[in-house]
């Protein structure tokens, strides 16, 4: 019996030391991941270079790769890779942003520069060519900084696509590789759990089968009498069998999984991981090449433009081809003075001789025939008058405009030799001169009142006749002749309404594609309202207003509505914009007519913008030949108005909501419903006004 228990004992004791020498190596390969922690946290930190990739670092490499750091260090490596990816495409869209931002306004400035020096108030000659050459240049330049943005654009949606699936790929292989690090660590653990529950039943074994006593000093066997010595050393045994296999079976397990570790989980993961770090940093470092290539052509081809070679074409127009240096050399200050000078050669009027001319209505009566086309020859005939072949043919009716500028074409054959009268001296109607000729036997007060009667009884009277004209002084009833502070304008003839005509009947009676009241007010507010706050949206004099709509209604030919003056329209653009709106709300039939009303609205009502552009300008297209150019000259102008909005507070909806009812008419059935769609068209086309419209 007790050499079966000796035997046993020595059985357990060289499974016990295999256990610890195997115990001892594992313990040693941990060590020595531990040794190659040190050394690479002992390495110097210095950036790798080609000299420098020697055998040594590739060692230290190459152990830290074999080691449980390998997955760690380059999940943490492949992370700042990522985030310098994401940093250098944020740069790339904060620097595409800020030269989209820059080109488009370069582009606008140059749009809005050479709307205005092509003005008839800017210099022309060479120096207007020259400016538009500067011009054309940066608007060259404008197109080439918005080609760079939108190459930095897609180098940022590149990159963060890269990153993305760096991202991804990162994820994927932290859940493999540490999973297979993890399972190795919990094996070991529960080896190291098995080992120590091993070794406490067999310290307890020993000393049963020795009779050694526990602490205090009593025997094992006096805690379980109810069993013997031998069955109790009996169950330690099979306990410590049984410990024995576990543990054993722990470390097998250990060693299977770590060897699969080893050889195959930790390369393939660390290979991966290689890959994506390596094809993250080519992606960045290529966007890199990118970034600096596109610089560098964005300047050569802006210094190409500025000063292209004496062979390359920079646009279509042969003067383009000079450099900004040559074209602002080529201004020639003295010849366009010249020019601008002899210009004005056609207009100087022919030399008279100055000699007194008695007025014929102080003559006899036998000599009044005579007497009247003396006079006439005061002031040579002007352009638009059509010559006459007698006098007769020319008189005009009484109480019609009359003045020495429209009797031109009744002078004698003999070169005049007037005189030359006050400034705004006063003419009088020769038609009433007639009719004292054919009245021989009234006197000269007689003829005088039904001239002045006459005047009085069939309209306002003359422009060329106001009181404050200087010359003769003027009766009572001329005192209050028309002028364009009382609203009223001359008689010149039967008059010729504007407000409420159809703009097809404007067009046949006046030949005009825009109507003249349209025209003005566009020309006054251009001159003198696109720097208003408010423009069209505040309320002008409604006397004013009344006084301006009569004047075009009875001529609107009168020069005293020629807005480029300002005293014409009473300084007050806002009664300007005021008639206008009044012009289009009077018309019988809506600038955008009835008859399109519901396609507008239904072109109005699509969701998506260019489908709804489109449709809005196929209906535009199919507008009558009036309305559309009307329609054109009015959407350029609001355009110039939006264009300020920045002064006038004047954007594309606050111009839709003023002109929506207006253009568009409004049906009492339909006005709230489709009140906010008339404002949808309106704002749609003047949104897109220079796809819809050409701006020549």
């Amino acid at each position: 019996m007790a050499e079966k228990r000796n035997s046993v004992v020595q059985l357990d004791r060289q499974r016990a030391d295999s256990v610890a020498v195997t115990e001892k190596d594992l313990d040693g390969a941990s060590s020595g991941g531990r040794r190659s922690d040190d050394v690479v946290a002992n390495a110097p930190q210095s950036p790798i270079s080609p000299v420098a990739f020697d055998s040594a670092l590739f060692q230290q490499v190459h152990q830290v790769m074999a080691s449980e750091l390998s997955i760690p260090t380059l999940l943490t490596r492949l992370k700042q890779s990522i985030a310098s990816a994401k940093e250098f495409a944020l740069f790339l869209k904060k620097r595409s942003t800020f030269e989209d931002d820059h080109a488009q306004s370069l582009k606008k400035l140059c749009r809005l520069t050479l709307e205005s020096s092509r003005r008839p108030e800017h210099r022309q000659g060479s120096f207007a060519q020259s400016y538009e050459e500067m011009v054309f240049i940066h608007d060259r330049m404008a197109e080439n900084g918005l080609q760079f943005a939108n190459s930095l654009h897609q180098m940022y949606e590149d990159l963060i696509e890269l990153a993305a699936s760096a991202e991804r790929g990162r994820k994927i292989w932290k859940s493999n590789g540490m999973s297979a690090e993890q399972k190795v660590a919990d094996l070991e653990q529960a080896m190291r759990k098995s080992k120590a529950k091993y070794d406490s039943l067999a310290d307890e074994y020993d000393r049963a089968r020795t009779g050694e006593t526990r602490q205090g000093g009593k025997m094992l066997g006096a805690f379980k009498a109810h069993k013997s010595a031998a069955q109790h050393e009996e169950d330690l045994l099979r306990k410590v069998q049984a410990a024995d296999q576990t543990y054993h079976g722990h470390v097998d397990a250990l060693q299977k999984e770590k060897s699969h570790l080893l050889s195959t989980a930790r390369p393939e993961a660390a290979q991966a991981l290689q890959e994506l770090i390596a094809e993250t940093d080519a992606g960045v470092t290529l966007q890199m090449q990118k970034f600096a290539a596109c610089n560098e052509r964005l300047l050569l081809g802006n210094g190409l433009i500025i000063s292209p070679h004496g062979g390359q074409d920079t646009g279509s127009v042969a003067a383009q081809r000079r450099s900004l240096r040559e074209a602002v050399a080529a201004i020639d200050n003295t010849r366009d003075l010249h020019v601008f000078v002899a210009a004005h050669h056609g207009k100087i009027q022919p030399k008279a001789e100055v000699r007194y001319e008695r007025n014929p209505l102080l003559n006899p009566p036998a000599q009044t025939a005579a007497a009247v086309s003396a006079p006439l020859t005061m002031n040579p005939p002007t352009v638009s008058q059509t010559p006459t072949s007698s006098f007769s043919a020319s008189v005009p009716p009484a109480g019609s405009r009359s003045s020495t500028g429209n009797l031109g074409p009744m002078v004698s054959p003999d070169p005049p030799k007037p005189l030359q009268p006050p400034p705004h001296t006063r003419s009088f109607s020769h038609g009433n001169a007639l009719q004292q000729q054919q009245q021989q036997t009234q006197t000269q007060t007689q003829t005088q009142q039904p001239r002045f009667g006459n005047g009085a009884s069939q309209g306002p009277p003359q422009l060329g006749a106001l009181p404050f004209q200087g010359g003769l002084p003027a009766p009572p009833s001329q005192a209050r002749s028309g002028s364009p502070q009382d609203g009223r304008s001359p008689a010149y003839g039967q008059s010729l309404p504007v407000f409420g005509v159809p703009l097809s009947r404007l067009y046949e009676r006046d030949s005009l594609a825009v109507p003249q009241t349209v025209h003005q007010c566009i020309q006054a507010v251009d001159l003198y309202g696109l720097g208003v706050e408010g423009i069209y949206r505040q309320s002008g004099s409604l006397n004013h207003i009344n006084k301006l709509k009569a004047m075009f209604d009875a001529d609107c030919q009168n020069p005293a509505l020629d807005f480029r003056n300002p005293e014409n329209f009473y300084h007050d653009v806002n009664s300007v914009t005021g008639l206008l709106k009044q012009f289009f709300r009077d018309l019988p039939d809506p600038l955008l007519t009835m008859e399109h009303h519901d396609a507008f609205i239904a072109a109005a009502k699509e969701e998506d913008d260019v489908v709804r552009r489109d449709s809005m300008h196929a209906i535009i297209n199919a507008l009558p030949d009036p309305n559309y150019a009307t329609l054109r000259a009015l959407t350029l102008h609001l355009h110039r108005v939006m264009d300020g909005s920045h002064v006038n507070r004047m954007n594309s909806h606050n111009l839709a909501v003023i002109f929506g009812p207006t253009l568009m008419g409004s049906d009492p059935s339909t006005a709230i419903a489709d009140a906010g769609w008339q404002i949808k068209v309106i704002d749609t086309i003047l949104q897109n006004t220079y796809q819809i419209f050409d701006d020549d």
